[in-house]
């Protein structure tokens, strides 16, 4: 679970080859259902377009389980395949594309038609600004009320929060901290705590 680059904001590239209009449009995406939105809203967006192809990785690059396309009426592996092939080559992740072709009535072929949708989604991503995303895990973290300060304070330095906690008798944290920082986190937790305080880790 390495960080990886994410989509920023949403990129749109227009061009016309043989008198139809490709119009490739890139957007950051967390989850398939978002990914499903943002394909309806560009649906929504341009009616009366004749096809609607697209592809997303809606989790980390190498998430395979998070991975879609469809060539929305083009020839079968003519549009979401070069659509999707351009997005893992990319190594980008939680994204979505949407080539939206308005048909001109020229025929362009298969070779045409993979070139085309290929190349607007290439050309979009030389246009696309990223941030990174760093994955987080989830602990549990027990302590008394005197050791909360430390824990904070720790928790700040290393980017990570508390996703909710339990104040009784003692206090119970659930943790959300990004991967490249964890381990320097238990560490920290343990030599200031004098090796009371243990993290436990919350399975997903």
């Amino acid at each position: 679970m390495q960080a990886y680059p994410i989509p920023s904001a949403v990129v749109s590239v227009s061009e016309e080859i043989k008198k139809s209009r490709f119009i490739t449009l890139l957007a950051p995406t967390c989850g398939v259902v978002a990914a499903k939105a943002f394909i309806q809203q560009v649906r929504e967006e341009h009616p009366s377009a004749r096809h609607h192809c697209w592809a997303f990785v809606a989790g980390a690059p190498d998430d395979s389980q998070q991975l879609g396309f469809s060539d929305d009426g083009e020839p079968s592996g003519t549009a979401g395949k070069p659509i999707l092939a351009q997005l893992m080559g990319s190594g980008i992740g939680e994204i979505t594309a949407v080539v939206v072709r308005y048909y001109g009535g020229i025929k362009l072929g298969t070779g045409g038609l993979v070139k085309a949708y290929g190349s607007g989604v290439q050309q979009a991503l030389k246009q696309l600004v990223v941030s990174n995303r760093v994955p987080v895990a989830e602990y549990a973290l027990q302590c008394d009320y005197a050791q909360l300060a430390l824990v904070e304070s720790l928790l700040q330095q290393s980017e990570g929060r508390i996703v909710h906690g339990e104040y009784g008798t003692a206090v119970v944290l659930h943790l959300a901290l990004p991967v490249t920082g964890v381990e320097v986190f238990g560490s920290k937790l343990r030599d200031l705590s004098r090796g009371n305080l243990q993290l436990t880790p919350i399975s997903q």
